[in-house]
């Protein structure tokens, strides 16, 4: 108790010259803190918008080709069918789910559903049941279409969560009848996607019926896009560039026509969007780091004025038989209680912010519940320790060099 008494008398002699010091340990703290809790909902965002995608998620379609090729001219419309999908099965090593997809009117295609006296224009997908599996949508109500409908050409729909806003205002739409075209579909269930953005309002916007019930309702025989996963072993990046050398392989294509197949995976945005939150928390550790070694500075000098005004007083405990390691304690457990107070404030201080900006559900697109982990702030309590006690190093080696006598006479 007598230390706690000392080390608050000594730092409340001057209370503006403390507080001003202190704010520069604090600040530097709170910068930290505030950065990696923003980078933090930042990450949350950008991985809510993936998550809807298995991370080695491939996407393949045919285009039209730029070079001249055995026999065949440039510019020739490349189109892909169900023997593409065996080819790519039996060809290449490492893919787990391959899966055809076929969109009524092509991409981007709106087509007029009715029920009863609703109406709406929405994309028309033609899918099998491993589809869920690369896009992971979830089934809130009834069920995903499966093999036994692919078999028996059932028609059957799963709408999207606006399609059953839209069409039947929030009722259970399972086992009514959907007209589609002009062609009536039985809904069994609803399903919705993980991701946001742009990309969930257009899965909330379409409907899913079988595959071979497109191809026959619609008389469609081409596929216009593959979606595939590989297995864990093979990245996405590697996976596309497989499919599309097979693909060229299969309809005689130029080995290095750059446009005959497009193509998009979900690895060559989300490593990206990884390196930037790598940064970010790099910044912001850097930032915090060099702010914080400024308010150490600033705590290391004014224990170096402390020392000064009390050359009297140190040289007094040294005559009476005061121990140098008595000396350097008192004086480094001075310099880290200011360095550990002004911190934890300074840390407190952002984590209320954060959390006052999680609560206030400040959530888009790209940003999303920021927080701040333990460990972060275990890492930030523990670098205010070592910062505190490497601050009072110079003060207390100054103070040892005090003589006692010297220190008598001093005014």
């Amino acid at each position: 108790m007598d230390r706690i008494n000392e080390i608050y008398q000594t730092l409340r002699r001057n209370t503006l010259r403390t507080m001003l010091t202190a704010f520069g340990v604090s600040w530097g703290i709170f910068v930290l803190i505030i950065i990696l809790g923003l980078g933090k909902g930042l990450e949350n965002g950008v991985q809510q918008m993936f998550s809807g995608f298995a991370s080695n998620g491939v996407f393949v379609w045919a285009q039209g080709t730029s070079m001249a090729y055995k026999g065949h001219n440039e510019r020739r419309r490349i189109e892909l069918d169900l023997k593409d999908i065996d080819y790519l099965k039996k060809k290449i090593e490492g893919i787990d789910i391959i899966a055809p997809r076929n969109q009524l009117g092509g991409y981007m295609g709106g087509n007029n559903v009715k029920f009863k006296n609703e109406t709406g224009a929405f994309s028309i997908m033609g899918d099998v049941p491993d589809i869920i599996k690369v896009y992971q949508w979830l089934l809130p109500a009834g069920r995903f279409i499966n093999e036994t409908d692919m078999e028996e050409g059932r028609k059957v729909a799963v709408i999207g969560k606006r399609v059953h806003e839209i069409l039947f205002k929030g009722q259970n739409p399972v086992g009514e009848y959907i007209s589609i075209n002009g062609v009536n579909f039985k809904v069994v269930g609803i399903f919705k996607p993980q991701v946001s953005g742009e990309m969930a309002q257009r899965d909330e916007q379409s409907i899913i019926i079988p595959f071979s019930t497109f191809q026959k309702a619609f008389n469609s025989r081409n596929v216009n896009w593959i979606a595939a996963t590989g297995q864990d072993w093979i990245r996405g990046s590697e996976l596309e560039n497989k499919i599309k050398d097979a693909l060229k392989y299969r309809h005689e294509v130029h080995p290095d026509d750059p446009r005959a197949f497009g193509g998009f995976n979900v690895e060559r945005m989300f490593v990206p969007m990884q390196m930037t939150f790598k940064t970010v928390n790099f910044i912001a550790w850097f930032v915090g780091i060099m702010t914080l070694i400024a308010g150490v500075i600033g705590v290391s000098n004014i224990m170096l004025v402390i020392i000064k005004e009390r050359t009297r007083e140190i040289g007094i405990r040294r005559a009476l038989g005061a121990s140098p390691l008595n000396i350097i304690s008192q004086i480094i457990l001075e310099s880290l209680a200011l360095t550990v107070f002004a911190g934890y404030m300074g840390m407190m201080a952002g984590i209320w912010l954060i959390e006052g900006l999680q609560k206030m559900n400040m959530n888009n697109e790209m940003f999303k519940d920021p927080e701040i982990k333990i460990s972060i702030a275990v890492t930030a309590l523990a670098i205010l320790v070592i910062s505190g006690c490497l601050a009072g190093i110079l003060p207390a080696n100054r103070a040892l060099r005090i003589k006692p006598v010297e220190a008598l006479r001093y005014e």
